[in-house]
C-alpha cells in the first residue's frame, strides 16, 4: 500500500470479548457491525483475543458480509484469517508477527498497520513498510488486561514528529477528548469502549466531532 494511504478519522474497534456473554456472540457483532456503518464508519478492526480460531474465522466473515464492499476491515493480529475472511488488511502489534511477515502473508494490496507503544517501536516500525502506525494508549484504558504506559498527548505529538506514515492513536479515546487528539497531530482515532452502548449514535458524534 505505501505510505499514501488516506485514513478517515474515525477508526472503530470491535473487541470480540465484550460480547462474550451473549447467547449468540456472532449475531451481537453482526448488529453492532450494522450499528456503526449506519452511523457513518468506514474502517472497523475486528479484534479477538481469545486465540480461538475457528470463532475468529466466522465471525470475520460474518462481519465481511454485513459490511459489503463499502468499509474497509482491519483484522487484529492474524495475517492468515484476514486472507480467509476476505478482509483489507492487518493489524498487529509488538508481540505478533513482524509488518514484514505479515506483508509475506497478505501480500501489497492490503493494509498493514503496527501497533507502537513508546518512541523505540514507533522509530522501528517506520523503517518497515506498515501502511500506518498506531500510538497509545494515549489514555488510561480498560479494554486490556495489561495495558502499556499511557503516553499522553505528548507521546501523540513526538509520534507526529517522528513518522510521516498515517498516525492512529488508541486507548481511552472518547468524544470528550477526541478532538485534542487530532489537534496533536494524529491523522486518526481508534476507538473501543465509547461505541459499546449506542454504536450509532456514538459513531454519529465522533464525526461530527472530528470534522
Amino acid at each position: 500500500m505505501g505510505q499514501h494511504l488516506n485514513l478517515p478519522r474515525f477508526y472503530a474497534i470491535i473487541d470480540a470479548g465484550m460480547f462474550a456473554e451473549e447467547k449468540d456472540a456472532a449475531l451481537a457483532i453482526a448488529r453492532f457491525t450494522e450499528q456503526l456503518i449506519a452511523g457513518g464508519a468506514t474502517l472497523i478492526q475486528y479484534r479477538d483475543k481469545s486465540k480461538d480460531g475457528r470463532q475468529m474465522l466466522s465471525q470475520a466473515r460474518e462481519l465481511r458480509r454485513v459490511a459489503g464492499g463499502g468499509v474497509r476491515l482491519i483484522m487484529n493480529d492474524r495475517a492468515d484469517l484476514c486472507l480467509a475472511a476476505g478482509f483489507d488488511g492487518v493489524h498487529v502489534g509488538q508481540d505478533d508477527l513482524s509488518p514484514k511477515g505479515a506483508r509475506v502473508v497478505v501480500g501489497n494490496g492490503r493494509i498493514i498497520g503496527v501497533s507502537t507503544h513508546n518512541a523505540e517501536q514507533l522509530a522501528t516500525a517506520d523503517s518497515t513498510d506498515a501502511d500506518y502506525l498506531a500510538i497509545g494508549p494515549v489514555f488510561p484504558t480498560s479494554t486490556k488486561d495489561r495495558p502499556d504506559p499511557v503516553v499522553g498527548l505528548e507521546g501523540v505529538r513526538r509520534a507526529r514528529v517522528a513518522t510521516r506514515k498515517p498516525l492512529v492513536a488508541i486507548g481511552g479515546i472518547t468524544r470528550e477528548n477526541c478532538r485534542e487528539v487530532i489537534e496533536a497531530g494524529a491523522d486518526c482515532v481508534a476507538v473501543v469502549r465509547d461505541l459499546f452502548a449506542h454504536p450509532r449514535a456514538a459513531t454519529e458524534d465522533f464525526l461530527r466531532i472530528l470534522g
